[in-house]
């Protein structure tokens, strides 16, 4: 049985039913990009950004692969889509200029290691009251930049060591440190294990 589509608060979220051939395909569109549908037609490979088999770093859900060229219809229209796995996440995003904005390559090994100086740098005040805090780290989060996630992991482990971080809090932090620690893997070619004992060393923290 197929899971249902992962629905993510604070995030702008538009559901639709399709019909093909008299089955339902249910989909969720995320800025852009369909989320758990079934692949309707495959098409062959042109003038794209991305190729089936790279490796690609979605803005919110982090790595993931392109698995196929799919094709839709929508409306009465048809668009073009990569369809992107993400453990157990299926994506469909759109082949246009404003779905490959959602992808990008990960990032090479040499500007990956410059990001260590945000993480080892002093934490930048987050505001005490739960509600301004909350808009402070999903603005970070909507940048959807490696940079961002860096300063979300970094800002929220100092705010931690002296303030108590509520339920929310905690699922940003996780988001943004497994979102960080898998492009470390494959940016720098090292076990996620290395990349989170390395990640605490830059963070002068004993677990994380």
């Amino acid at each position: 049985m197929e899971s249902p589509p992962v629905l993510l608060k604070d995030w702008r979220l538009t559901f639709s039913l399709l019909h093909y051939f008299d089955n339902p395909i249910e989909f969720c569109e995320i800025d852009g990009c369909l989320e758990h549908g079934k692949c309707v037609q495959t098409m062959s490979e042109r003038d794209m950004s991305f190729q089936v088999g790279d490796r690609v770093i979605h803005w919110m859900y982090g790595l993931g692969e392109i698995i196929q060229l799919d094709e839709k219809v929508l409306s009465g229209h048809t668009s073009k889509y990569y369809v992107v796995q993400i453990r157990d996440l299926t994506l469909w995003v759109p082949l246009n200029e404003t779905g490959e904005h959602c992808l990008r390559l990960p990032t090479p090994a040499r500007d990956f290691k410059k990001l260590f100086r945000i993480l080892a740098s002093p934490g930048e005040p987050l505001s005490p009251d739960r509600f301004a805090r909350k808009t402070q780290l999903t603005e970070l989060l909507r940048d959807g930049t490696l940079k961002s996630m860096c300063r979300v992991v970094r800002d929220l482990v100092y705010y931690k060591r002296t303030k108590k971080i509520n339920e929310n809090d905690n699922s940003i932090l996780a988001h943004a440190r497994n979102f960080l620690l898998n492009e470390w893997s494959v940016a720098l070619s090292v076990p996620v294990q290395q990349a989170e004992f390395e990640l605490r060393d830059l963070l002068k923290m004993d677990v994380l």
